[in-house]
Parts: structure tokens; C-alpha cells; sequence
């Protein structure tokens, strides 16, 4: 588990593939102050599980499904990466609830800069759209964000320095793709609807 405030930007150093899956290599520094071998850590939205480690470097494996729903899968050497370790429980929740587990990709489809801030609009996946909504979260590669502004196909983020400073999203330009997790707590509520665990319409002690 983890809540989207990245702790610092690492670099692919190396990747190795193999027929279904991959091996990468990321040098950091913070993340791996305390690095033990099984520990998760979030690589641009996308949680992985430690295989071997050193100082100032770490390995995990990549399978073909993670390589295929994410942008790990076009990662080359020498790109950056967004990092956090899983959050602690003793610590305080600045984000929100963040599982790792990559939804779908999407577009950037523009950047408008401001005084201070960017404002970034991203296509919409269709298959998400019940899921995004204003003034909700939303992560992407990564890092928890607020929905700034929400069209039927586009959803748009508002960028604090901070953000543009010390992640990739200060550097993705239009064209390029982004991974997206959308709030888990709504696909809670969807399937509990849905599948009639809580009726619809239905409220405790109604009856």
C-alpha cells in the first residue's frame, strides 16, 4: 500500500528481458536507505517487489502483464522513475490510498503553464470514466493528484512546483503516455452495489 507522495526520482540504470517478463536495475538513494529483499516499492505507479539490492541500487521483476498495462514496458536505460516506498503505519497518510496496480494507460493531450503551476489535460480512458470525478483522486505514474477539471473525455490535473520539481510529470510533454490508478474505494462501492452486497437504495437501519 501506498499513497502517492513520491519520495524521490530514481534512474533505470539496466534492463534485461526474457521472454515473458523483464529485470530492471534502479539507482536510488532514499529508497533504498532501508531496502530489505521482498520490500515494495512503487517504480512510476507501479509496485514491485525487491529481488536483490546493493547500495544506491535495487532489482525486481517485471511480468509480461505489469510490462503490457504500464509504461514500464517502454522504460529504457537512463529514463527516470518515480519512487515511493510502501507507506508506513506509523506515519502520517499525506495522499490517499494507492494500491500499485496500473488501471490502464493515457495521453498527455496538453500542458498550460502558469505563475506557479502547470494544468495538464489527459484523455479520458473509457473504461475509467465512472471513476474519475471532480475534485476526486486520481494517480498518475505514481504521484496522488486532485481531478482539476472533467469532461466526458478528458480529465486535467493541476501541477505544484514541488510536483514539476521532483517527479517525471514536470517533464511529460503532450503525446506522451502516463500510467493511471484510479481511487480503489470507488471500485469498492461499484462492486458492492453491483454484485447486491449493499442494495441499492437500501441504508443501514432502515428496517
Amino acid at each position: 500500500m501506498f499513497t502517492g507522495i513520491v519520495e524521490e526520482l530514481g534512474t533505470l540504470t539496466t534492463r534485461t528481458d526474457g521472454p515473458d517478463s523483464s529485470v530492471i536495475e534502479i539507482a536510488a538513494t532514499t529508497v533504498t536507505a532501508d531496502v530489505r529483499h521482498g520490500d515494495s516499492i512503487a517504480v512510476d505507479g507501479v509496485c514491485l517487489t525487491v529481488v536483490e539490492h546493493g547500495p544506491g541500487r535495487f532489482t525486481a521483476d517485471v511480468m509480461a502483464e505489469t510490462l503490457a498495462r504500464s509504461t514500464l514496458g517502454r522504460l529504457t536505460a537512463g529514463d527516470p522513475v518515480n519512487l515511493e516506498r510502501a507507506m508506513r503505519a506509523d506515519a502520517r497518510f499525506g495522499g490517499h490510498i494507492v494500491q500499485g496496480h496500473v488501471d490502464a494507460t493515457t495521453t498527455v493531450l496538453s500542458r498550460e503553464p502558469g505563475e506557479r503551476w502547470d494544468v495538464v489535460t489527459l484523455a479520458l480512458p473509457l473504461q475509467l470514466r465512472r471513476y474519475v470525478v471532480l475534485k476526486g483522486s486520481v494517480t498518475l505514474d505514481g504521484v496522488s493528484l486532485t481531478v482539476s477539471a472533467r469532461t466526458p473525455d478528458t480529465f486535467a490535473v493541476s501541477l505544484i512546483p514541488t510536483t514539476l520539481e521532483l517527479t517525471t510529470l514536470g517533464r511529460r510533454g503532450p503525446g506522451e503516455e502516463v500510467n493511471v490508478e484510479v481511487d480503489v474505494l470507488a471500485k469498492y462501492v461499484e462492486s458492492m452495489l453491483t454484485e447486491g452486497v449493499v442494495p441499492a437504495g437500501t441504508q443501514e437501519g432502515s428496517r
